[in-house]
């Protein structure tokens, strides 16, 4: 499995389709709903999946394939804070690539952005995710009731958090390329220069 982390492009719009249409618990999490045509994740991509001062977002590609995502919000470098987060599609789960990716982003906020401390939180019930942060060195926290709201359905959430301090798990991170597609590579931020 050949597996690295790089900036999402607009080329990555099916595998994004994909993703969302075989996930229906991803979908839901999704702002504003699954998008419904290429150009639409094209635009969801450049619209949420962006990188820049306050914000990371990079594609899990296994063998070519966008399968998931793993980032870093909330960036706060005056207390050197910061939010990390992940998602699979269901068929990439249970090899151990968000468990990776996390302890990936986690290595490049704390070597690279200078972080001290990383939060992250899941729904109360979702056992894998808990395992994913635990296994990439997030400790749990606590429980804040009634945080996330997905549909018309309310979820209590467990955050976890590492600190820089705290020991550094033993996991293979995922290697984190540029794309090279080819001469041209699609813009994000210019939704009408999707795919070629």
């Amino acid at each position: 499995m050949d597996a690295h982390l790089r900036p999402w492009v607009a080329d990555d719009a099916p595998a994004l389709a994909n993703a969302m249409r075989t996930s229906p618990d991803l979908a839901a999490q999704f702002p504003g709903g699954v998008p419904s045509t290429e150009l639409d994740f094209v635009s969801y991509m450049a619209q949420h999946l962006v990188s820049g001062t306050a914000k990371h977002d990079l594609a899990i590609i296994v063998d070519g394939i966008a399968v998931g995502n793993v980032g870093l919000s909330n960036i706060e470098h005056v207390h050197q804070t910061g939010w990390a987060y992940y998602w699979l599609a269901k068929g990439a789960r249970g090899r151990g690539l968000a468990t990776r990716g996390l302890a990936t982003i986690a290595d490049l906020a704390f070597t690279e952005l200078g972080l001290f401390r990383l939060e992250l939180g899941h729904r109360t019930g979702n056992a894998a995710s808990c395992r994913v942060a635990s296994r990439a060195g997030f400790r749990p926290e606590g429980i804040e009731r009634q945080k996330l709201r997905y549909g018309n359905q309310r979820f209590d959430v467990e955050t976890h958090a590492r600190l820089t301090l705290d020991p550094v798990p033993d996991i293979e991170l995922i290697p984190r390329t540029a794309y090279l597609a080819g001469p041209r590579q699609p813009d994000l931020t210019r939704p009408d220069l999707g795919p070629a």
